[in-house]
């Protein structure tokens, strides 16, 4: 059995991460440490588990071999660390960190420390992504020219009931997040296009805020050129009500289309013309969480890794770069930096 300290319920998916870790026959919820202590007390009232308000008696005088962080963002580094220092397993929600430099800190520490690390990058296991890369790596698409992803949803939009949205206020706290949009909901957007167009060579990004006077943006576009010579253009948004999930691939011999679960096909390559649905869809993979179990029972190898995970920490840090200096950000440069 796995004992997991869930530290901090701050990020709005912490409840989730609790509710797949309860329905993991390996992992027993056995603590619960939060920066916000009167947050952190009622959490761990309402699980039936202990609540530490000290973190470093939390990873050294209760039992726990693994932790969830859902800390601010502007905290992973620091809490990551730590549990590494104690030789804890730790899964966190993305992203890992504000800059390049602090992954290869964070990925230094891990291995020094001989602990698994997992960031949620759930749609890497999705079927339609796999639908996807099978089609581009069987050719039927040519040569990739081009990516499409729009993930976008209306957590900043005012209702009666709401004055600011659905989402937490401190979703658009700048020195928490690191930013907005962008960073929070456009990971999705990133680390998919990341895995189909492979190592980025440059970002143009407008981050803008529509709605609300935080100094966040509510509302992002990126365009990514990468090194295999496709184009992306990454969309999100917290301002846009009913707007589906899509992911396209366009190549010099077909097409990919992908809305929410709707996937549909045409390919010069494929004896049917014109539009096709396909039936050979493969299956879901392991979710993140399940992924990060197995690899410390069974020292397997999780399919979301760190370049994963790194390379969606570089393409945020060169947009947020490029629309704060309104210019178009190389990759190569920030690993001169």
């Amino acid at each position: 059995m796995i004992r997991v300290a869930m530290l901090s319920k701050w990020h709005v998916h912490a409840k989730d991460y609790l509710k797949q870790a309860l329905h993991i026959p390996d992992i027993e919820v056995t603590l619960v440490w939060d920066e916000n202590k009167d947050r952190g007390e009622a959490w761990a009232r309402e699980i039936g588990v202990p609540f530490e308000p000290d973190l470093n008696k939390a990873l050294t005088e209760h039992p726990v071999d693994a932790v969830v962080i859902d800390t601010p963002t502007n905290m992973h580094k620091e809490v990551i660390l730590t549990a590494a220092k104690h030789k804890k397993h730790i899964f966190t929600e993305k992203v890992l960190s504000f800059d390049i430099n602090d992954c290869e800190e964070i990925f230094k520490a891990v291995e020094e420390n001989h602990v698994q690390l997992m960031v949620s990058l759930p749609r890497l296991t999705e079927n339609y992504y796999l639908y996807a890369q099978q089609a581009l790596d069987e050719g039927l698409l040519g040569r990739l020219t081009s990516v499409r992803c729009r993930f976008a949803h209306n957590g900043a939009v005012p209702t009666n009931e709401n004055p600011n949205g659905w989402l937490p206020s401190h979703f658009f706290d700048a020195e928490r997040c690191g930013g907005g949009a962008f960073i929070d909901l456009g990971a999705h957007p990133i680390y998919l296009s990341n895995r189909l167009a492979g190592p980025a060579k440059a970002v143009t990004a407008r981050l803008t805020t529509n709605l609300n006077s935080y100094q966040v943006d509510d509302n992002a576009v990126a365009i990514v050129e990468f090194q295999s010579g496709a184009l992306g253009m990454l969309e999100t948004s917290f301002v846009s009500s009913g707007s589906p999930f899509q992911l396209e691939l366009y190549g010099t011999e077909g097409t990919v289309m992908i809305e929410d679960n709707q996937m549909k096909i045409q390919s010069n390559k494929l004896k049917e013309k014109g539009w096709i649905t396909p039936t050979n869809i493969p299956e879901p993979l392991p979710m993140p969480m399940e992924q990060w179990i197995d690899a410390i029972k069974n020292q397997t190898y999780p399919t979301i890794t760190n370049e994963d995970v790194f390379q969606l920490t570089q393409i945020n840090q060169a947009a947020a770069l490029s629309h704060q200096q309104n210019r178009r950000v190389t990759i190569s440069s920030l690993n001169e930096s």
